[in-house]
């Protein structure tokens, strides 16, 4: 490149040019000529590489390759190859001009590393995105790492390129940087908890992305759709977005639904209060009445017989209802209702099914419903639990018991005085 520079200049020179103007001359028509030579090898690179890159893409059938050229990789690995060229070939183009050939070199070195990480981070993006692809993996956390990968290598560069601007070693300017590390960690607290904090979530299976969670502190109810450094995005059900810090999901208590998501039933947990100046013992002719429902005729069969054989064995005074073994309207119902949940279409009979009474209370007595839907969706399951308490509110007449409810205005207006 000298030798041609040197020849260039000598013909300026017979052309009776003066020597400043020749070397300012000999060094633009140098460049010129590179440069036009440097677009060429440029695009020329870029469609070498990028006709390679499509070409293993059909043959293979793994998407990675694919996704390589999504993520532009190709493009910044046939950028930075021109840059490199010219890169070495500057002492040989500015050898006149020592000041602009620093200046330029530091320039080309810091754009070299740019791109580099360009590289690294098109790359970690497509494997990223490949990741998602398997469906073992695609709830995993990965923006957690890729968001530290990149932090570290962006932390380096940055390092690296303050290095070159002040003509420092990297090392040395290392050790300038740890003196002010203290610094540092305090700007950098809430990233530093928050890479901590995605480990631990990612090392536990806390939390993953799709699990359904309730965080009453952050008034966060819903689905999560992002796990990163600092952060964890949930789309609540009123299609709303709540962020929380990510060590909170380790410094505070939350509540994951996955368990019920992965489970084969989801909990119907609710009840309802009876009133107790409707809970009663019930007489013969009663029993005969409840007789007629299907669900418990066998029941109250025989349940009435053992009862009146062990009132008949010890002599017991029936006259008053109170005496000996009795069968209750609060106590038929509850068995009424196992029956009516066991027999129900939309119940896991593999899992728990159970009436219970509860303590009693101001507003009456208990009687809870503790069974699990087949259905877990949400508007599914919704369905199914108002239509057993449909049912379950219309019996209660049928076994002459009240259901507890606060007075209205309008019954209180009616009491006469």
């Amino acid at each position: 490149m000298k030798e041609l520079l040197n020849k260039i200049s000598k013909l300026l020179i017979e052309n009776n040019i003066q020597i400043d103007n020749v070397k300012l001359l000999t060094t633009i028509i140098g460049s010129s000529v590179f440069v036009f030579i440097l677009l060429i090898i440029d695009f020329l690179i870029k469609k070498i590489i990028r006709f390679s890159f499509i070409n293993l893409a059909r043959k293979s059938k793994s998407k990675f390759d694919d996704l390589l050229i999504t993520n532009k990789v190709p493009k910044y690995i046939a950028r930075i190859i021109p840059l490199i060229l010219f890169y070495y070939f500057i002492p040989e183009l500015y050898f006149e001009y020592k000041g602009f050939e620093q200046i330029l070199t530091k320039a080309l070195k810091i754009l070299i590393i740019i791109y580099l990480v360009f590289i690294v981070r098109s790359t970690i993006y497509t494997l990223k995105d490949y990741i998602q692809t398997i469906p073992k993996l695609k709830d995993k956390p990965i923006d957690s790492y890729i968001q530290v990968i990149m932090m570290i290598f962006w932390t380096v560069t940055s390092i690296s390129i303050l290095a070159i601007i002040s003509e420092r070693s990297f090392m040395e300017f290392i050790t300038t940087i740890g003196a002010a590390s203290a610094i540092i960690i305090l700007v950098f607290k809430d990233t530093i908890m928050g890479f901590v904090a995605s480990i631990q979530v990612s090392v536990n299976d806390m939390v993953r992305i799709g699990d359904w969670i309730t965080f009453q502190k952050y008034g966060a109810d819903g689905d999560v759709i992002e796990i990163n450094l600092a952060t964890v995005k949930v789309q609540n059900f009123d299609m709303t977005i709540t962020t929380i810090p990510t060590y909170a999901l380790i410094s505070d208590s939350f509540k994951n639904w996955r368990g019920m998501t992965n489970s084969n039933g989801r909990r119907i947990k609710r009840s309802l209060n009876i009133n107790f100046d409707s809970i009663r013992f019930l007489n013969t002719d009663d029993l005969n009445k409840l007789a007629k429902i299907d669900v418990i005729t066998d029941y109250i069969t025989k349940r009435s017989k053992d009862i009146n054989s062990y009132n008949e064995e010890n002599n017991i005074n029936k006259d008053f209802l109170l005496n000996g073994k009795n069968l209750t309207n609060i106590g038929l119902f509850r068995k009424y209702l196992q029956t009516y949940i066991e027999n129900h279409s939309a119940i896991n009979k593999e899992m728990t099914i159970m009436v219970r009474q509860l303590s009693p209370s101001i507003h009456g007595v208990p009687l809870e419903i503790y069974a699990f839907s087949k259905d877990k969706v949400w508007v599914n399951y919704e369905y199914i639990v108002s239509d057993i308490f449909d049912h379950i509110i219309a019996s209660t007449k049928y076994f002459d018991l009240h259901i507890y409810e606060m007075p209205s205005n309008v019954s209180l207006k009616n009491i006469k005085i």
